[in-house]
């Protein structure tokens, strides 16, 4: 183990992105100008030659290679697992960082010790600004589809930043002492809301999350998930029931769990009446199709305790 630790470990998860993660990679060192880092890049399984092509073009890059696809949260925590910094940076492979944004980030961290987690102003490929931060999900939020954007001003005076409840995954920059104090990523979590849950154990623990919008980094977005959208979906609503569970009690997970219930198979029926419409039968049978997986995973995790535990 070195004597100094790095600044900042950079953990990039990889599911068949070979382009967008050798392009993330390449921007990596004008990202972060002036830190000592350490990059990992954690493979679920790829089929595309991204392994070899990290190996090829990135050797001093640490290389996790797992046989299957893991899930986010499970990915990320072997190698902070097997890393040490000051500082801990998850990083989607479909983002480009802009110069210096991944050292501000590091250097905010650094002159606010009581914030535990920092993330950047996310931007589309067009320019224009993605949701990456939101209010701790409820039962409004969640029933309505829509994350509520409640931030409030930070209160420090040399700091462009707002104090927020969680920021998103794709750039999620933590201290290793709130890391630490919050423990790892819940790995129970395979896919979505695993941020939103860590951020919630390390404001527990006392540390703040903040937005800071004067670092920019574009997000592509999507670019894993959308290969298997329908399971991902399943997993959204899963990773939801397993968040409320975990944190607002069972009665709030019994009332999530049955309006989504009611939602899908809402959609299910109104997808087999569109199919027998002439000319919109594919579009229907997809919409029935897509209803009907999410209804029965969310049957069997509201059947299934041990699927909710913490």
């Amino acid at each position: 183990m070195p004597s100094v630790l790095p600044d900042l470990v950079v953990v990039i998860v990889n599911w068949n992105t070979r382009a967008l993660l050798l392009a993330c990679l390449t921007a990596l060192p004008a990202a972060t100008a002036g830190l000592a880092v350490e990059t990992w890049v954690v493979d679920n399984g790829s089929t595309d030659g991204s392994v070899a092509a990290v190996r090829e073009h990135f050797p001093r890059t640490n290389v996790i290679a797992n046989q299957g696809n893991l899930g986010f949260a499970a990915a990320n925590n072997q190698a902070i697992r097997a890393s040490q910094s000051r500082s801990v940076l998850l990083l989607n492979s479909d983002t480009v960082p802009a110069p210096g944004a991944l050292t501000v980030l590091v250097r905010f961290l650094d002159a606010h010790p009581q914030v535990g987690v920092v993330g950047p102003r996310l931007l589309n490929a067009d320019g224009s600004v993605q949701l990456s931060y939101a209010a701790f999900p409820n039962l409004r939020s969640e029933l309505l589809g829509r994350n509520l954007r409640g931030r409030r001003p930070f209160a420090a005076a040399d700091a462009e930043a707002y104090a927020v409840d969680w920021v998103g995954g794709a750039c999620f920059l933590i201290g290793r002492a709130a890391l630490n104090a919050a423990g790892l990523l819940d790995e129970g979590y395979f896919m979505y809301t695993e941020e939103a849950d860590w951020c919630f154990r390390v404001r527990a623990a006392g540390w703040e999350i903040c937005y800071a919008p004067q670092v920019e980094v574009v997000h592509l977005g999507g670019q894993s998930s959308r290969m298997a959208s329908t399971r991902m979906k399943a997993e959204l609503y899963k990773s939801k029931l397993r968040f409320f569970s975990k944190h607002y009690g069972r009665a709030h997970t019994l009332a999530l769990g049955l309006g989504l219930q009611a939602i899908f198979l809402a959609k299910l029926v109104v997808g087999g009446l569109v199919a027998a419409v002439p000319g919109r039968s594919t579009a229907g049978r997809a919409l029935a199709r897509d209803s009907g997986l999410i209804l029965g995973a969310l049957s069997r995790q509201l059947g299934d305790p041990r699927a909710q535990e913490a």
